[in-house]
């Protein structure tokens, strides 16, 4: 296909999407919605993110736990912990061409201290032709 017809592809909106498992993370930190929360929000501005809104959830039962949504203009920040487990879920999504999403990661990681963690990465952009 002729690219001169067509919008160049570094003018194109790129999804990146960084996501991951962390598991024994510290208790204290993941049960504590405040501070989760915080954490989420200086993610968000270390990662050069526009945040628009943040929720919170603390659940109460068996195996507790918070969850932590962040809407930024660019995509999301989502932090999920189960305190019976020591384990956390952590997704950064960003169509920003300004942003980081590993930058966000990176931060919510070191701040879970994890004794381990897993980390996947989904390039989300779409470079499909554009059909006339």
């Amino acid at each position: 296909m002729d690219q001169s017809s067509n919008t160049n592809v570094m003018d194109r909106i790129i999804g990146k999407h960084v996501y991951g498992n962390l598991y024994e993370v510290d208790i204290e930190i993941a049960k504590d919605e405040e501070k989760l929360k915080q954490m989420v929000i200086e993610a968000s501005k270390l990662a050069n993110m526009t945040l628009y809104e943040v929720k919170s959830w603390s659940f109460g039962g068996k195996k507790g736990g918070v969850s932590v949504i962040a809407l930024v203009l660019e995509s999301h920040i989502a932090v999920h912990t189960w305190i019976e487990y020591r384990y956390a879920t952590v997704d950064v999504y960003t169509c920003g061409e300004k942003s980081d999403p590993w930058k966000a990661f990176e931060y919510i990681v070191a701040n879970l201290k994890p004794k381990y963690y897993t980390v996947n990465y989904a390039d989300r952009s779409s470079f499909e032709a554009i059909r006339t």
